[in-house]
């Protein structure tokens, strides 16, 4: 099978899709420009109407999609740094989030959200560094994490098709990862996680980012006789709840690899449903990877030290794995 790099699978989910269904179109700063290349080719072959460049007003052209799904169309907005969705808060919180049900189920809002190079890539600073997904949760929007080329393409066309709001993020440090995607058209559930690597001592939860470093650990700590299994839950919401439980309950130890922050991060809710759902099946205490509390610093030392690393994890994983109980 032909390997894409992350943001190939994405563009050709775009085209795909695009072709298949006419209602489909995307907007966004310099689209047709396609300065990464995930939007290559999509203004030569859809033209005007359908590949939309917009003034920098991330609110304007959030509410415009709003309107444009009520009306019966399928937008596909890009966001180009993570912390410019904060700007369109109103639209997307108070509008996206709530309308369908404030509206009694009397319209759908089939919006796709691409937010583009999530997470730190390196002295970037507290304006292009966040990893905003926990916000986006609490509001209550689907979300996906792909973690490889080939969910990049299955999650893209699933989130396209869903006719609900859904978040697709896109992680800094896999847009230049290769993979294996398939040619023809597939899509990925949402609300099913997946089984990176078998394990028997430990599970790690992985999300995004994170995913590839939790695999070389997990390599790594083989030699020391660690058996990891890496779980990446790829759709946040919906979660795979069962699939998480199964994956903690098989080695009954958990560590949490998480790019967000520590107080009200994703890994606190991942730790609170393992501790609500099999805390009894646990043989050690819950450790969490995640983000310090602050915004992040332009200094790449203190970068590095706000951020988890994989000294961390593996720190995290030995605890748990020698952990007795008094």
């Amino acid at each position: 099978m032909r390997a894409l790099r992350y943001l190939q699978a994405m563009n050709e989910a775009y085209h795909q899709e695009m072709a298949r269904d006419s209602s489909t179109f995307i907007i966004g700063e310099d689209i047709r420009g396609a300065i990464r290349g995930e939007t290559k080719g999509l203004f030569e072959a859809f033209g005007p109407d359908r590949v939309l460049d917009t003034p920098i007003s991330e609110a304007a052209f959030s509410g415009f999609a709003i309107g444009a799904a009520m009306a019966g169309l399928r937008p596909i907005v890009q966001f180009q740094v993570p912390s410019l969705i904060y700007v369109a808060f109103d639209q997307l919180v108070n509008q996206a989030a709530k309308l369908p049900l404030m509206l009694g189920g009397q319209t759908k809002l089939p919006i796709t959200y691409t937010v583009m190079v999530n997470g730190s890539r390196g002295g970037q600073a507290g304006q292009h560094s966040d990893s905003p997904y926990p916000y986006l949760l609490h509001a209550g929007f689907k979300l996906v994490a792909p973690s490889t080329p080939y969910e990049a393409k299955g999650l893209m066309l699933a989130a396209i098709r869903e006719d609900d709001p859904v978040f697709f993020m896109a992680s800094a440090t896999l847009m230049a990862q290769r993979g294996e995607v398939p040619e023809e058209m597939y899509t990925l559930p949402l609300g099913v996680g997946d089984v990176k690597r078998e394990g028997t001592d430990v599970t790690v939860v992985a999300v995004g980012n994170t995913v590839p470093e939790a695999l070389a650990a997990a390599e790594r700590l083989q030699d020391e006789g660690i058996s990891v299994k890496v779980w990446d839950p790829r759709s946040l919401l919906p979660l795979d709840r069962d699939g998480l439980c199964e994956a903690v309950s098989s080695t009954g130890r958990l560590v949490i690899y998480d790019d967000t922050n520590r107080t009200c991060g994703f890994a606190a809710e991942i730790s609170a449903i393992v501790a609500e759902r099999v805390f009894g099946e646990l043989k050690a205490p819950i450790k969490r990877v995640t983000r310090a509390d602050v915004p992040m610093p332009f200094s790449v030392p203190l970068e590095k030290a706000v951020l988890p690393n994989p000294e961390q994890l593996v720190a995290a994983i030995r605890a748990v794995c020698n952990y007795e109980r008094k």
